[in-house]
């Protein structure tokens, strides 16, 4: 693995509020509202906001758990 690899793998996923939005079966509105309210975090790139997928992932998914 190469310095260049190393570092990439570090850097979180950031992708625009609507392919998340997409992903995860959500509007944008309710992540903009997310990131309002501090539940994830938001990255200024330029004038575009980008999120985290990994954070996403962990903050927003949770597990249900089954009743057996």
């Amino acid at each position: 693995m190469d310095v260049r690899s190393r570092s990439e793998s570090s850097r979180p996923a950031l992708v625009s509020l609507t392919e998340a939005a997409e992903r995860f079966g959500v509007s944008v509105k309710t992540l903009r509202r997310r990131i309002a309210d501090g539940t994830i975090h938001g990255y200024r790139v330029g004038r575009l906001i980008r999120v985290d997928l990994d954070e996403l992932h962990d903050r927003l998914l949770v597990e249900i758990p089954s009743v057996r």
